[in-house]
């Protein structure tokens, strides 16, 4: 992950991205216990489901992150400033 050097990056998201994916797998986990699949083939599932709502989430916060930095707006500002001048 490379952010601004400016910024300075909280856990909480991420925190909060792997308990909703929790959830979302225990949610899971429990549905596929109506069903009265095998164990392994119940506890795969919740499994998959977890990697792939973890990974999707982790991917919209760091671009969020990315898209919503104050510093780096400022170098491309500067940057065109200067350009202009020449």
């Amino acid at each position: 992950m490379k952010f601004c050097s400016e910024c300075r990056v909280s856990a909480w998201p991420f925190a909060l991205v792997t308990v909703i994916a929790g959830v979302i797998a225990f949610l899971t986990w429990l549905i596929m216990g109506l069903s009265q699949p095998e164990p392994m083939m119940r506890l795969g599932a919740a499994l998959a489901m977890f990697v792939a709502v973890e990974g999707t989430l982790v991917h919209y916060v760091i671009s969020c992150i990315r898209r919503h930095c104050r510093h780096h707006g400022n170098r491309i500002n500067a940057s065109r400033r200067l350009d202009s001048r020449a």
